[in-house]
């Protein structure tokens, strides 16, 4: 099995598009058949999983480019091509998508007690939107699966959700919406520019194409195609083309003002999803509301597209204006903030024992935080750490709401001052608790210590200050997440309505053991099982973005040269202080 033979079945499109016909199936299923609907949804998802394992199995890693590649023609009129393809870094984010998915269905088989039939065309018609923003190639395509992927979300919020859950549904869907209404203006912009920009910088295109992707034909005869269709444009006949992989060869010719201009409408739209502070707001909302499997994606899946946009889209595309120093003046404290602020507020809900559920969605502002700023770091330490804080979030956060929801469930509270000394009651829940506390934080051997350990390497290379602060964040975290377990796992069991809650069943148990067994294997075998696939995608961003990076001999000599404030302001390499 190798990449060409999967190609030639279209295994992207099969993968994108399989949890989507489960949905048209189950509209055929008779409502009222609800356990036969329950094992339908949960074997297709299943299927879904097993179907994008062979990604794995025939990805050549190293390979520059993007491989699987679909290029079809789609709405020639106005140059839209169907076209998909994954690096390292989507196959890492497909493969933890379908997982989810498998999750999200298994967790639902109890706790959804209406409407099931809707319910789980919702969820598989989510699955489709998400893995569709990581296979896409053409910006077009692109922004079709960003916005429709809203949709199935706004309503298992909007129907499956708790009390407040119409007030939750549309916040999230407004925040969204306006995000994605700038970005569609940058890519309108992107696409009317690219004509000029290929004709005037034809000759740095092709030696560009040729020596990035010079290994790798098809995704150098797909971008060549792209420049064919902008320098066929002319006055009376205009021609281009959506395709995201040309517009990293073109993007750094922008004028600098163009570049921050179209670099902030990109922000807003990512911003917004990561979420990062200030625009984070309808997130604790979205989480508390939503039902369990919700939350799960929300946090797995969902939150990753904004910090997946900033590395396929800012940085490549826009490189002068992601390391001019006014950008980075404004994004990295804004990171920082929502470091400490996510942590601060999540030991707030500790000490005052309230939803656990919020304190959860308030560390994800927090990891995520984490994540934007290995990110603008700009360098491969940085950005690889960004890239595994990203799976290992999806791994710790969504089992830490699936535990909440096993809760919920049994108790129909997440209050914490509800609970306390559950682990005399509940041992096989409380030990997959700690393991996944134990993630949250860090702990070596496990999945959290490794991305954590890589931002701050990234930090402390590009500027002490912001390891320093970094580091504020992952103690801060440690503390709420350790106060958590203690306050509601130790001590008597003082309530009684809690001394005779069932342990863990064996569902349950199916769908936390995929999670640890990932904890454990990115913890222990980092290179082996995650990081091979994702540093050569980690490696062409920062050739991208920040083309002058020159790696300092040792962490130690980082932490001790002097802090900067950012990287050269209007062109590609950095300031010599970076050096």
């Amino acid at each position: 099995m190798n990449e060409t033979s999967l190609g030639s079945y279209h295994i992207l499109s099969l993968v994108t598009w399989l949890p989507a016909v489960g949905a048209l199936a189950l509209l055929f299923f008779n409502k009222e058949k609800v356990e036969g609907i329950k094992l339908f949804a949960n074997l297709w998802a299943l299927v879904c999983f097993l179907i994008s394992i062979p990604l794995v199995v025939a990805f050549q890693i190293g390979k520059p480019g993007f491989q699987f590649i679909e290029d079809y023609s789609w709405i020639p009129s106005i140059g839209v091509n169907y076209q998909l393809g994954i690096d390292g870094l989507a196959l890492v984010l497909i493969l933890l998508t379908t997982l989810l998915g498998v999750i999200a269905t298994l967790c639902s088989w109890n706790y959804i007690k209406q409407r099931e039939k809707e319910y789980y065309i919702f969820i598989l018609l989510l699955q489709t939107g998400m893995l569709g923003v990581f296979v896409s190639l053409d910006l077009f395509l692109f922004y079709v699966f960003w916005e429709v992927m809203l949709v199935p979300m706004y309503f298992l919020i909007g129907i499956w959700g708790g009390e407040n859950r119409l007030y939750a549904a549309i916040k999230f869907f407004l925040y969204t919406l306006v995000g994605s209404v700038v970005m569609l203006l940058a890519i309108l912009k992107l696409y009317f520019m690219l004509p000029e920009l290929v004709q005037a910088n034809q000759a740095a295109l092709n030696g560009w194409v040729g020596q990035t992707f010079g290994e790798n034909p098809m995704t150098a005869n797909m971008i060549r195609n792209a420049a064919n269709l902008a320098l066929a444009s002319s006055p009376g006949a205009f021609s281009s083309s959506f395709n995201i992989p040309i517009l990293h060869g073109v993007g750094q010719f922008i004028p600098l003002n163009i570049q921050i201009w179209l670099w902030a409408a990109f922000f807003l739209g990512f911003a917004i999803k990561v979420p990062m502070f200030p625009f984070h707001t309808w997130l604790p909302d979205a989480h508390v509301e939503a039902p369990t499997a919700g939350s799960v994606i929300l946090a797995g899946v969902l939150l990753k597209m904004g910090t997946y946009g900033f590395l396929r889209f800012n940085l490549p595309i826009l490189p002068s204006a992601s390391q001019d120093s006014r950008v980075l003046r404004v994004v990295v404290p804004l990171a920082i903030i929502g470091i400490i602020y996510g942590a601060l507020l999540s030991m707030y809900f500790v000490y005052v024992s309230r939803d656990m559920k919020k304190l959860v969605a308030y560390s994800s502002v927090s990891h995520l935080g984490m994540v934007m700023l290995g990110i603008f770091s700009l360098n491969p330490h940085g950005i690889n750490g960004a890239i595994v804080q990203m799976i290992n979030h999806g791994i710790s956060t969504g089992a830490l709401f699936l535990i909440v929801g096993v809760l919920y469930e049994r108790r129909h509270t997440r209050m914490i001052s509800e609970y306390g000394g559950l682990s005399h009651v509940m041992p096989v829940f409380a030990t997959v608790f700690l393991i996944m506390t134990m993630s949250s934080i860090g702990l070596p051997l496990l999945n959290g210590f490794v991305g954590e350990f890589l931002i701050l390497w990234g930090a402390f290379e590009r500027n002490v200050w912001w390891g320093a602060f970094a580091v504020t964040g992952i103690v801060l975290g440690a503390g709420y997440m350790l106060w958590l377990y203690q306050r509601t796992m130790f001590g008597k069991v003082t309530n009684p309505e809690n001394a005779n809650l069932p342990d863990l069943s064996a569902r349950e148990v199916a769908y936390f053991t995929p999670l640890i067994i990932l904890a454990f294997a990115i913890g222990i075998l980092p290179q082996q099982v995650f990081l091979m696939y994702v540093e050569p995608p980690a490696k062409y961003i920062v050739k991208q973005a920040n083309p002058g990076y020159s790696q300092p001999a040792q962490l130690g000599e980082a932490i001790r040269s002097k802090p900067v404030a950012g990287v050269a302001q209007t062109s590609g390499a950095p300031n010599e202080s970076n050096r």
